[in-house]
């Protein structure tokens, strides 16, 4: 399975883009918006994290979603009147840039250069959302949480001293709502991964070296780097079929 690129807005274009909006510092567990309320705009992370997140039933939810420094959310307010399609939450403190519909379009008709940039950047997003499709429907759960653990590697505040992905009791329901499973098959996941070596257990911690996560995945048949393998021959039917 091929696992799209995970790109970053650069920092000069954060800086041009965050120009035409507002910055905010959220504190932590703080509910940024609302599934269901008007929307407008997107917002940037500049730094912390935020989890968007749909409630499911009897307090259970999925989360579709870690937004970490350098990516957007909340773009559903580019659209026309639209409204957002799961609540957003800072999971620690975390600071943001807003910017409204009509600052963006402003942004977009004087930096046509970098607006490509951030196009590119949505379109990044949407693949990665896509791919988390596929993942759910022919995966299983090890395979789902391993990319799930790679992804919160690219997050510092989930890395300890010594840079590898500590994972403590507290990231469980986070875990379990990304991967789409039990608080049990999770934890029966973790133990096989740390019986295989992969990972290292100190009480009820989980230490992770990303490299072994990256390697895992490759073993799998997902492809650490994201790039679709392409010769020049294909290319060249693929223009002209």
């Amino acid at each position: 399975m091929v696992s799209p690129r995970r790109s970053k807005l650069s920092g000069e274009d954060a800086t041009t883009l965050g120009s035409y909006g507002a910055r905010t510092t959220w504190p932590s567990s703080f509910q940024i918006y609302q599934r269901g309320a008007a929307s407008d705009g997107l917002s940037v992370v500049l730094r912390g994290h935020v989890i968007l997140r749909n409630r499911v039933r009897n307090g259970r939810g999925f989360v579709p979603a870690v937004i970490i420094p350098g990516e957007t959310f909340g773009v559903e307010g580019l659209s026309c009147n639209s409204v957002y399609i799961t609540d957003a939450y800072a999971s620690e403190e975390t600071e943001t840039i807003f910017i409204s519909g009509a600052q963006f379009r402003a942004f977009v008709r004087e930096n046509p250069s970098q607006a490509i940039n951030i196009i590119g950047q949505l379109m990044s997003e949407r693949a990665a959302l896509l791919e988390k499709l596929h993942s759910m429907a022919s995966q299983n759960v090890e395979q789902r949480l391993v990319a799930s653990l790679k992804r919160l590697s690219c997050d510092r505040s989930f890395l300890g001293a010594d840079g590898k992905l500590r994972l403590e009791v507290k990231h469980h329901r986070l875990l379990c709502e990304m991967v789409g499973a039990t608080r049990e098959s999770i934890a029966l996941a973790l133990t096989r991964l740390a019986g295989s070596g992969m990972a290292e257990r100190k009480g009820m911690v989980f230490l992770f070296a990303t490299r072994n996560l990256t390697d895992h995945i490759s073993d799998d048949g997902m492809d650490s780097d994201g790039a679709i393998p392409l010769d020049s021959n294909s290319v060249r039917s693929q223009r002209t079929g």
